[in-house]
């Protein structure tokens, strides 16, 4: 049995909750590795191979590095919460032993999350093309780039074309990623049960274009248009998303991913609470 520890480095508390950690399952006969500094060796690959728990010591943004490292193999992740907002994590800093007991005894609560399955195509120069491949448990987001302009592009559904827009972007998520920024770019909050995308521009210069979800099935494309060349970046879960060859950003092309994410919370319940906790200011008194 092996457990992947995920711990925020930048936070004290969270690296010695994990040290804490190591040091029981050790006593439980449990094989203990850690993800590695990210900031330190930001080109290191992380293999989570043969773990059976990953347990993300940190806020949402370290539990999203947990489900990039895990990416598609389904593997349960507990997040336990030493950050500021804990949306996504399913248990609190408090009794993190028997919080991880529980996750190896299969007495927490699974809620499956889809995933975005992210092609991002770059022009080189010269006509050179290069496609680059993405995880994602949040969502995809194309905005303008460093220059501040706005950005010209078609969005089509499965060969679909929707429209032509300008403004500064667009995000396509994941039920999960709908709490993030999909909503805060006016797109409404999804139950995680939902296993399509939400699509949302951001700052349209319309007053048409309005958020819209589509099926599982679906493939969201966004196409920046040559009559209106301008600079853009893509961020994939927060992260900027580069060419080794450099170039621009010509085209995005998202789908659900081939395997969700697992995450352990206590109960079936807890999408709810943290809605209201975050989101409406206060927990509601049960009647």
């Amino acid at each position: 049995m092996k457990v992947l520890l995920v711990p925020n480095y930048s936070r004290a508390d969270a690296v010695q909750a994990a040290a804490t950690l190591e040091v029981w399952l050790a006593h439980e006969g449990v094989e203990v590795v850690w993800a590695h500094d990210k900031k330190r060796e930001p080109n290191r690959v992380c293999d989570p191979v043969g773990a059976c728990l990953v347990v993300s010591l940190g806020g949402d943004g370290t539990l999203l590095r947990a489900a990039s490292i895990v990416g598609y193999r389904e593997i349960p992740i507990l997040g336990l919460s030493f950050g500021h907002l804990g949306f996504l994590t399913g248990a609190g800093s408090k009794n993190i032993v028997e919080s991880v007991s529980r996750a190896l005894a299969g007495e927490m609560h699974q809620s499956r999350r889809a995933t975005l399955d992210v092609d991002v195509t770059f022009c080189c120069g010269g006509g050179l093309m290069r496609d680059t491949h993405h995880f994602a448990l949040n969502e995809l987001a194309l905005t303008r780039g460093a220059l501040g302009d706005m950005i010209e592009f078609d969005v089509s559904v499965s060969g679909n074309r929707i429209d032509r827009l300008r403004g500064d972007g667009f995000v396509v998520a994941t039920a999960t990623g709908s709490t993030g920024y999909a909503l805060s770019s006016g797109g409404p909050i999804v139950t995680p049960e939902f296993n399509g995308m939400v699509c949302v521009p951001i700052a349209p210069h319309t007053i048409l274009a309005r958020a819209f979800l589509t099926s599982s099935a679906d493939i969201v494309e966004l196409e920046l248009s040559d009559e209106r060349p301008a600079e853009s970046s893509v961020f994939v879960d927060g992260q900027l998303v580069t060419c080794p060859e450099g170039g621009q950003v010509v085209a995005c092309s998202v789908r659900r991913g081939p395997g969700d994410v697992i995450l352990l919370d206590s109960d079936a319940g807890g999408f709810y609470d943290s809605v209201s906790r975050v989101f409406y200011g206060q927990m509601r008194k049960k009647q």
